[in-house]
């Protein structure tokens, strides 16, 4: 078993070592087709077809899996490493410690939005995003968005989405109006204070806004947090179990398109109820 440690407590040494198995993730071609696994998986309520990944029941196993894969492949570079937290409760400004120069690097230049400083930024000539992907070949970054500023969700926030003993609800999808896994992943609650996943890929912005997300490392630290946060949900509600636990009626307009607990999802054919447990293979420091 090996830990997760919060950014903030990682040493000099332990930065480079992660930030290096990035970059040399990213010179395997293996980085991109992780971003592209994401997009491909990103299905909204509009479109047609299942839809493991977002505004589904299945948001955090999924992801779960999504992370492990990543981790593998950093670990097969550097068996020491592994994905860091970002609590952003608390290391919530532009100065935390992750957008060190050593780090991850800040954020974007006026204009473009260009990020200009850290190992990750496009003139050191070691991430250039894939063409056809994004509109750019740089990773962009607008933190905080202060053309019109936003800020991140509070470990008030937090706590009240923890409260809340039910995991989803029907209609099982970026609409239901409570529910721990959308008072987290924040669609339908995005105007009320909530732990609110979406509001920190907007706060970050740029290349974080959209599908392909995961252009930006920063990702991974973020859905490590989110990650902890369902961790935390289930030792707070121990007798509360992940919906549906059952395939929807064939009435149902979800059926289908959303993975009850024993339906096998896509791209592992790994079903929600083999990633409830992860005290095996890693924990939260």
């Amino acid at each position: 078993m090996y830990s997760r440690k919060n950014q903030r407590d990682l040493t000099r040494t332990e930065k480079k070592r992660l930030v290096d198995a990035i970059l040399e993730v990213k010179r395997s071609g293996r980085y991109d087709e992780f971003v592209d696994l994401h997009r491909r998986y990103y299905v909204t309520d509009a479109e047609t077809g299942p839809r493991p990944a977002h505004m589904t029941p299945s948001f955090f196993p999924w992801h779960r899996r999504y992370l492990l894969e990543f981790e593998q492949a950093l670990r097969a570079v550097d068996s020491r490493v592994s994905i860091p937290y970002w609590d952003w409760t608390r290391d919530n400004t532009t100065g935390a410690s992750l957008w060190a120069e050593d780090f991850l690097g800040g954020t974007g230049r006026p204009g473009d939005r260009q990020v200009m400083t850290g190992p990750f930024a496009y003139r050191q000539g070691n991430w250039r995003l894939r063409a056809g992907v994004t509109d750019d070949p740089f990773l962009r970054r607008n933190l905080g968005r202060p053309s019109a500023p936003l800020e991140l969700p509070s470990a008030a926030d937090v706590e009240r989405a923890l409260k809340d003993p039910v995991y989803d609800t029907a209609p099982w999808n970026s609409t239901s109006a409570t529910g721990f896994r959308n008072r987290v992943e924040g669609w339908a609650l995005r105007n009320r204070a909530t732990a609110n996943h979406n509001t920190v890929h907007n706060w970050i912005g740029g290349s974080m806004a959209g599908a392909a997300s995961p252009d930006d490392p920063a990702f991974w630290l973020h859905h490590a947090f989110i990650d902890l946060l369902w961790d935390r949900w289930q030792k707070a509600h121990p007798r509360s179990r992940y919906l549906p636990a059952r395939a929807l009626p064939a009435d149902d307009p979800q059926r289908g398109r959303v993975y009850p607990l024993d339906q096998p999802m896509p791209p592992w054919d790994v079903a929600p109820s083999q990633l409830m447990e992860h005290s095996g293979i890693y924990r939260y420091v």
